[in-house]
């Protein structure tokens, strides 16, 4: 069995939001197996929902631009939040994101690139950079979003224009031939919004059927162990698993969820819409969500001490 660090107590409770008891009995029952805690704990009713594990301890900055019909979100990370607040690093984060329109999403072959402003190439820099703020720091990841109609990008806790915490881009198409530049600038409106609906909602992929299988399946064991629990028959125990996992199939894909910015209609409904009112053929065709830290190790806090001291643990 692994060891169940009071470090580990907290990382199941930042997650699950579970009581930190619950968290330790989950780790417990799960043999120090973390992603078990987290089914055992909504198998039992402890942890609201799947939260995503985007609490961590990187910091640094998620930066975006758009040219057209192209756009780049980067994500380069520091050690404290100070750093991310330097106007040197707000610079670099911006610079990187242009290079990356060129080069596409590999790291390495954007790191060899030139470094728009001189200075060698982008990793030279960041070398130097590392050397005059005196703080760690790396290009973690770059994606790049295009589409036919427009592309938009939406930064949120904006620390300098288009470089944040959370970084969108959305992609919408159009099998018109020739879009005027009103409808371009329509789309690209819609498509803002869309972004500020992403940040927001966070959806896992843009339709049901988008959805990772692993993951439906995992939602189906939690399902069916929570229906086999309430003492019904088999043929109700399978609709009522059926209907979970629709349900949530439905709750995390993008064009099903119910949009933020008015609070009642599908963002699919919402996108024919728009469609009808512009007398043109579209769709979202893609999108990236880059949140700071996501996926990172979370780095042991001091809090882990207070932690132990409560639940007992090493």
């Amino acid at each position: 069995m692994a060891e169940i660090t009071a470090a580990l107590v907290k990382d199941l409770r930042d997650r699950t939001g579970a009581g930190m008891m619950d968290c330790k009995k989950a780790l417990v029952e799960a043999g120090g197996d973390f992603e078990k805690a987290v089914d055992w704990l909504r198998t039992k009713g402890l942890a609201a929902a799947a939260k995503k594990a985007s609490r961590t301890a990187a910091e640094g900055l998620v930066g975006v631009v758009v040219d057209g019909t192209r756009g780049a979100v980067v994500e380069v990370n520091s050690e404290t939040d100070f750093v991310a607040k330097n106007a040197q690093f707000q610079g670099f984060v911006a610079d990187v994101a242009k290079v990356a329109l060129g080069t596409g999403v590999d790291v390495d072959a954007l790191l060899a690139a030139a470094y728009p402003a001189g200075g060698g190439s982008v990793q030279e820099v960041l070398t130097n950079n590392i050397a005059t703020i005196g703080e760690q720091q790396a290009v973690r990841r770059a994606a790049i979003v295009e589409a036919t109609g427009a592309v938009a990008s939406y930064v949120h806790n904006a620390a300098a224009p288009d470089r944040g915490k959370i970084g969108v881009l959305v992609g919408i198409d159009s099998t018109a031939a020739d879009l005027s530049s009103e409808q371009r600038a329509a789309l690209a409106a819609l498509g803002k919004q869309i972004a500020m609906h992403i940040a927001a909602a966070n959806p896992l992929a843009l339709s049901a059927e988008d959805i990772d299988p692993a993951l439906l399946e995992r939602e189906r064991a939690i399902a069916a162990e929570k229906a086999a629990a309430s003492g019904k028959p088999a043929d109700i125990v399978e609709r009522m698993v059926d209907g979970a996992v629709k349900k949530f199939a439905a709750e995390q894909a993008l064009m099903s969820q119910v949009f933020v910015i008015d609070g009642k209609s599908k963002v699919a409904d919402v996108v024919a819409a728009q469609a009808k009112a512009l007398g043109i053929d579209i769709k979202v065709s893609k999108f990236v969500r880059f949140q700071l830290g996501e996926g990172i190790e979370k780095a042991t806090s001091d809090f882990a001490a207070e932690v132990a001291a409560a639940a007992g643990v090493a």
